[in-house]
């Protein structure tokens, strides 16, 4: 299976002088849909760069998403509220999980799942830091395959997530022009395997 970037995906803002955790949790009970760039940065265990990728991602809650990596490759993940589809065009290779899977008590699950996210992470305000305001959250599935996630948020707007795996990475992902609840096309979740591709998984 390709690993190149699998995004463990993969989040979060309401009142003027509202804390990070009130924020996150209106953003969830507000937000059904979602539109953004974002530049991912992934930080090894010694705080070496060994990723760097932009491109554009859209959700639309629950259970579907779409993240189109374009620089420096091209890359797709689209959840169609059943499975989990991955795409590296260059290996011609699509790797399919069932969505229940890969969701779980993961940040794909944060990011597109229920709007009741207490249900099944901690979340605690820890205050502003480079003039955002942040959020940690904790799986309390102690098998998530994720140690915490800190959520920075620029007033009402979601700006930054950073992801802190079980094996000591970080992930940063940085979201520009970010959309709330914005009309997007029903096929942008839609995924069939090109012709020829190699298809590995469940």
């Amino acid at each position: 299976m390709n690993y190149r970037m699998i995004p463990l995906l993969l989040l979060l803002p309401a009142l003027a002088h509202a804390d990070a955790v009130q924020r996150l949790n209106s953003f969830f009970q507000g937000t059904a849909s979602m539109r953004a760039q974002f530049r991912q940065t992934v930080l090894d265990n010694q705080s070496r760069r060994v990723q760097d990728v932009t491109g554009s991602m859209q959700l639309s809650r629950p259970g579907k998403f779409r993240w189109d990596y374009n620089k420096p490759y091209v890359q797709l993940v689209v959840g169609d509220g059943q499975k989990v589809w991955l795409y590296d065009p260059d290996l011609n290779q699509v790797t399919v999980r069932p969505l229940d899977k890969v969701l779980g008590s993961s940040p794909a699950a944060l990011l597109a799942g229920s709007s009741d996210i207490e249900k099944t992470f901690n979340l605690k305000d820890v205050g502003m830091q480079n003039d955002l305001e942040w959020a940690e959250v904790t799986p309390k599935d102690k098998e998530s395959g994720f140690e915490r996630m800190l959520l920075g948020f620029k007033g009402e707007q979601l700006a930054e997530m950073e992801l802190h795996d079980n094996f000591g990475q970080t992930t940063v992902i940085e979201f520009t022009r970010l959309e709330r609840n914005p009309k997007l096309n029903p096929q942008a979740f839609r995924f069939s395997p090109p012709k020829g591709a190699d298809v590995v998984g469940d």
